[in-house]
């Protein structure tokens, strides 16, 4: 079960939303180097890293702060937002991105989607499926789509993707638990490895997310509004990580 901090970047800076509202936004750090550093110190190794400046644009726009927590720190940094182009792609994995997640562009053009996993690999290219009332929706969360969730992911699964983020909009930022329900049903018609994201707000949502099968957690308000301590995931990830 892979543990992984989100950190959400709007002008350079660390912040959080609620829904995917841009007005709920909270900074939480000026500098997400600092809070980088603090989830490796606690036994993190791996970091999901949003561009929301660039997911709501045509453009990757925080590529700085990939390189910052990239060259500085052992973080296994995935990395989403404003890649919309092949231009992008590149950026992001010259800056230090291990992995990119995609989400737009594999709905508006799933051909160049296709092109990205056959250059670079199912391990470097995890599929974003972010869902709000059963349909996929792009651009920041902005923009719904007809994409049915489920319909969606199989049809990836079926062209050699191997990870998913399943973000439900409607939990992401408010703590009340993640969707425990959508993800077994996705898991029980898909043979890939699903991460979990949205709602987390306790260390026993992240053992649930486990024992349903879930190949990892995104967290994130939680950690900020210490809900869960980093020391509750350091013990985490000894006892059963």
């Amino acid at each position: 079960m892979k543990i992984i901090p989100a950190i959400d970047i709007i002008e350079g800076k660390c912040v959080r939303l609620s829904q995917g509202v841009y007005q709920t936004k909270k900074i939480y750090n000026q500098n997400p180097l600092d809070v980088a550093k603090n989830f490796f110190d606690h036994g993190i190794r791996n970091l999901h890293l949003v561009d929301l400046d660039g997911a709501r644009s045509n453009s990757i726009v925080n590529y700085k702060v990939i390189e910052s927590i990239a060259s500085k720190t052992d973080l296994s940094i995935d990395f989403g937002g404003g890649l919309k182009s092949k231009k992008d792609v590149e950026i992001a994995f010259n800056s230090g991105a291990k992995k990119i997640t995609v989400g737009s562009i594999a709905v508006k053009k799933p051909k160049i989607f296709q092109s990205w996993l056959l250059k670079y690999g199912k391990n470097k290219i995890i599929l974003g499926a972010d869902v709000k009332n059963k349909f996929v929706h792009i651009n920041g969360w902005l923009d719904k789509t007809d994409r049915e969730i489920h319909e969606f992911i199989n049809y990836y699964c079926s062209k050699g993707v191997k990870y998913v983020i399943c973000t439900d909009i409607k939990k992401d930022g408010m703590l009340h638990g993640p969707s425990f329900k959508l993800y077994q049903s996705i898991l029980k018609n898909s043979k890939i490895k699903l991460i979990g994201s949205g709602g987390i707000s306790k260390i026993n949502d992240i053992d649930k997310l486990s024992k349903i099968g879930c190949y990892g957690a995104i967290i994130g308000k939680s950690l900020y509004e210490k809900k869960i301590s980093l020391k509750d995931i350091e013990k985490y990830i000894i006892t059963k990580c």
